[in-house]
């Protein structure tokens, strides 16, 4: 049983899936980071100063100056600065996934083209290669009676002979 799990864990699928879990948690950090300490001060500043981490409403009515001050004295309360804060970071993650997924399936699409780009590179069958050798030995004839300046009829189906 314990050989069964090792092999399950060592398929390519779950390691992949894994490397994804770990890269998208440390890049969702990044992102909350970057909207809580990038993107949404400037904002804030454009709005009239507000800090959208700091937005809430105190449902216990006791009119708590910061939402620090609300949580340390257990306060309910709706925090929709933060929500708004994480709405954004789900979006430019969803975005960022978006463009992942798109430029990969791009990258697929691309290397499934140039596959059937070379399978579909005409095979000449056996009586043409044939035709094509015979087509050649006519004209190769064909070449020495011209320099002579004999004319000869070489038709494209290679009907033609030297005259």
């Amino acid at each position: 049983m314990l050989k069964d799990f090792r092999q399950f864990m060592m398929r390519g699928n779950v390691i992949d899936l894994a490397v994804g879990v770990v890269i998208g948690a440390a890049f969702g950090k990044i992102v909350s980071s970057f909207v809580a300490d990038v993107l949404m001060p400037p904002i804030g500043l454009m709005l009239g100063k507000i800090d959208f981490s700091n937005l809430f409403i105190d449902l216990s009515r006791h009119g708590y100056a910061t939402l620090a001050a609300a949580k340390a004295a257990a306060a309910p309360t709706l925090n929709y600065g933060v929500f708004l804060n994480n709405c954004l970071d789900f979006l430019i993650i969803a975005f960022s996934v978006f463009w992942v997924v798109k430029l990969s399936n791009l990258r697929l699409k691309r290397a499934a083209e140039e596959a059937t780009a070379q399978l579909a590179v005409p095979v000449s069958t056996p009586s043409e290669v044939l035709l094509a050798e015979i087509r050649d030995l006519l004209r190769a004839q064909a070449v020495p009676e011209l320099q002579r300046g004999k004319s000869v009829d070489i038709h494209p189906e290679g009907r033609g002979l030297p005259s």
